[in-house]
């Protein structure tokens, strides 16, 4: 990782997730990186604690429910009174079902419900934007950072092809429309800071467990995999990068 180096702090957003905590130990196991801060709202589960053994003060675990937008504001209180300037920030969460199953991805129009839609634009379109917009100032400091939102390729309008899925594709599509319009605002006002939306493919989380079965040969990777993916990409990008839809293997995505 040639962007990362032990001057540099990163945020993991929804580390306690299976993505999430694969990006944190990533970051901490393949790069000097001096410090990832990895909030999650159980920030004491087992895998961190793990991770804080083998590696010490470069793990710093914070308290973050992403559904309240109070407990997101004050976690980036929490940072900015650290002092802490990130060249790193990963939204590495989102929400498809619940564990009980009363919300699910719609087969068709009639399975669309007002709880369905706002908990999906909660947690995949809301939650990211308010992350963002607590932490910029924690970016914007004259070097390069990356933040970078985990999107979906279902939340590619142009690519629907099977319908359905109505809350999740609207509220990833929106998330795209706000990583999009956030890497033009920091074209004008924080220039080195590059915004990426970025696809993981299918990852064998608890998010996609009950739809693998249709998922092809070779195409279900481990969350270790994709955040190994995930971070090449992020590693390589430029400036001229910011705004685009990446799929876990540098391929661009259309909106």
């Amino acid at each position: 990782m040639q962007h990362l180096d032990n001057d540099c702090e990163a945020l993991v957003v929804g580390a306690g997730g299976g993505i999430g905590s694969a990006l944190v130990k990533r970051l901490l196991q393949d790069t000097p990186v001096g410090r990832v801060w990895a909030a999650s709202r159980t920030p004491r589960q087992a895998s961190l604690a793990a991770l804080a053994d083998a590696y010490g003060e470069r793990l710093a675990p914070i308290h973050v429910d992403v559904a309240d937008p109070d407990s997101i504001e004050a976690m980036a209180g929490d940072l900015r009174a650290r002092g802490v300037r990130l060249h790193l920030l990963i939204n590495a969460f989102g929400f498809l079902h619940d564990a009980n199953d009363s919300i699910w991805p719609e087969k068709r129009l009639e399975d669309i419900s007002v709880e369905g839609m706002e908990r999906n634009f909660r947690i995949n379109t809301l939650a990211p934007a308010l992350v963002v917009r607590h932490c910029f100032d924690r970016l914007n400091h004259g070097e390069r950072a990356v933040i970078a939102n985990l999107s979906a390729r279902v939340g590619s309008i142009s690519d629907n092809r099977l319908g359905g899925w109505y809350a999740y594709r609207a509220s990833k599509a929106a998330q795209n429309m706000f990583t999009r319009g956030l890497a033009i605002e920091c074209a004008r006002r924080a220039r080195r800071v590059i915004c990426l939306a970025l696809h993981p493919g299918t990852t064998d989380t608890g998010l996609s467990e009950p739809f693998q079965a249709r998922v092809p040969a070779g195409k279900l990777f481990s969350p270790d995999y994709a955040a190994g993916q995930l971070l090449a990409r992020i590693d390589g990008a430029t400036e001229a990068d910011s705004g685009a839809f990446l799929a876990w293997d540098g391929a661009r995505i259309t909106w």
